[in-house]
Formats: C-alpha cells, structure tokens, sequence
C-alpha cells in the first residue's frame, strides 16, 4: 500500500491522486515496508518482560501489527508454560525423595528459560517469526484471528 506524501493518508493502486487531500499520487506516493527497524524493536521488547506484551495487545495501533501480536502471543503463552511446569515441579518438591530431584531440573530450566528468551530476543530483533513447536503454533493461531 502507498501512502500520500502530502497529508499520509492511504492511496488505493489504481488513484492517480490522493483522494484525502488530492495531491498527485505520480511519483510522489510513498510505499512502506511490511516490517521495520521499530517492529523489530517492539517484537524483541515482547520477550523481556511479561508487561510489554499485555500492553501491545492491548494499546491501538500495536494490536493490529501481526508481528507484534505474534511475539506477545508466544511470549505470553512461553510464561505460562513455564509457570505451570514451576508448580509441578513445586507440588513433586514436597514427595521427599523426588524433592531433591527437582532442584537441578529448577537449575536447568532457568537456565534453558534464560537461553530461550535470548534466542528469541535475537531472532524478533532481526525480523523473524521463530516460532517454538507447540507455543509458536498457538501464537501463530492467535495472531492471525
């Protein structure tokens, strides 16, 4: 879509003018690219903490962006994940003997959590829906509802 370089409204393919403000839409209709620098920006922001995403699917003109969706939509349900895979383990930490089990796999999904979110920091920032196997899924379901 291209956008009119006088007011910024939108301008059909086939207008030859602007039909907010009529300028000409010749040489001077400006197209956007479908995902920039500050997209990739917000999609990484999605995965530092668990505000961020509430608030872009939430606030107006981030809620319509279905890269930005995408990202809080799996970041949101990667949280979940991790929250109820917390209790879990919690509610075996209280058997004695797997009680002492429990305290590497916490270790071990800190760290793998940590490792994770900055993966998937890394690959928002450069503009890639990565999507993980179950979670990406659902996000991907989500974003495009």
């Amino acid at each position: 879509m291209a956008f009119c370089s006088s007011c910024g409204g939108p301008i059909p393919a086939e207008a030859t003018a602007c039909p907010a403000c009529g300028h000409s839409a010749g040489s001077a209709a400006v197209a956007t690219p479908a995902n920039t620098n500050n997209d990739n920006l917000l999609g990484a922001l999605a995965y530092v903490t668990i505000i961020p995403p509430i608030l872009f699917l939430v606030m107006e003109p981030y809620n319509k962006n279905k890269f930005l969706r995408f990202h809080s939509f799996q970041c949101l349900f990667l949280c979940g994940a991790f929250f109820a895979l917390g209790i879990a383990l919690m509610i075996v930490g209280f058997i004695p003997v797997l009680g002492l089990i429990t305290i590497p796999i916490y270790f071990l999904m800190g760290i793998g959590g940590f490792v994770l979110c900055i993966i998937l920091i890394l690959k928002a920032y450069q503009g890639q829906m990565f999507k993980l196997p179950v979670i990406g899924d659902l996000a991907e379901k989500q974003a495009n509802a």
